[in-house]
């Protein structure tokens, strides 16, 4: 599917702001790795007419159909060798891994990174991090990722994300077929943020100076509840949507069909964390960085629509 009018545009502009950014002139090289992901397709697309992207994937013909920008790059997080020769001389690199049972693939891609001479590594990780009572498994995951990043010696700088609005697309096919959205507690509040705000802000950090040794905490303008999230949605889709909240066990089981069981465990934890309230708070890393509001979940939506009305 093509991306929705409302999403090229934000990407024009975008571009426009990262080419209109001033590092000296200097064109630089910059591997992204998940690059066929949410975050890492919008960046190499943000970052390629300025700068050599190196678009790392495990499936270059298939990334190179869904239009990714930059060279593309073969390179598996369990191979070291692949992950070596796509390091080897760039100056900056995006570090996104997304399985926390795998605990080496972040350090293969940080060995490899050390080993090519890369200067600096943009981490995405999350806002959780900075929060005591966050144990989960994805949190301690990502904890420990930054402090193997921070052990490396290399310049870092770390990117702190709350949930992305995107996870709402877990919904297209109930909406499709049915009209409803399904959802454990409905009235917990989370500050989401747009993913595209996670790009532009991974762009500028990447090409740009003065980011070394700095965390963004990145979340949107405002915290939103699933059942506010799905009045923002009908109005995107331009027909009501009925709500229906979830029991835990309704949840677990449905996580289940899709996940290993130690990330079930850790899911059910975060939605009972922001049932409690603690994902509401909001951030100014991306006002910090790009010296604008972060975009709105309402905006979000209607920006992606078609997406759900044609699941």
């Amino acid at each position: 599917m093509s991306a929705p009018t409302g999403l090229r545009a934000a990407h024009r502009e975008a571009q426009r702001a990262t080419r209109a950014d001033r590092d000296g002139g200097k064109r630089l090289t910059i591997a992204v790795t998940g690059a066929s992901g949410t975050v890492g397709h919008t960046v190499t697309a943000l970052l390629a007419p300025r700068h050599r992207v190196r678009a790392l994937t495990r499936d270059p013909a298939r990334a190179a159909r869904r239009g990714l920008a930059g060279d593309i790059v073969g390179a598996d997080f369990a191979d070291r060798a692949s992950l070596a020769r796509a390091c080897r001389g760039a100056d900056a690199l995006l570090l996104v891994t997304s399985d926390p049972l795998r605990p080496d693939h972040e350090d293969n891609v940080l060995a490899a990174a050390r080993a090519g001479g890369v200067r600096h590594i943009v981490k995405v990780s999350a806002l959780a991090v900075t929060e005591p009572d966050a144990q989960d498994l994805v949190t301690r995951w990502q904890r420990e990722n930054e402090e193997r990043l921070r052990a490396t010696g290399m310049e870092w700088t770390l990117l702190r994300p709350r949930a992305f609005m995107s996870k709402t697309r877990d919904w297209a096919p109930s909406i499709a077929r049915e009209s409803v959205v399904r959802a454990l507690y409905g009235d917990s509040r989370v500050a989401c943020v747009d993913p595209r705000d996670i790009s532009e802000v991974a762009a500028r950090v990447l090409s740009t100076p003065g980011h070394a040794g700095r965390a963004y905490a990145l979340t949107g303008p405002a915290a939103i509840s699933p059942r506010e999230q799905c009045a923002e949605l009908a109005a995107a889709v331009g027909r009501p949507l009925d709500f229906v909240e979830l029991t835990p066990q309704e949840a677990r089981d449905a996580w289940w069909r899709r996940y290993p069981e130690p990330l079930v465990r850790a899911l059910l934890e975060m939605s009972r964390r922001q049932a409690a309230g603690g994902k509401a708070a909001v951030a100014d890393g991306v006002e910090q960085v790009l010296g604008r509001r972060p975009t709105a979940f309402r905006t979000w939506a209607r920006d992606h629509g078609d997406h759900f009305r044609a699941a």
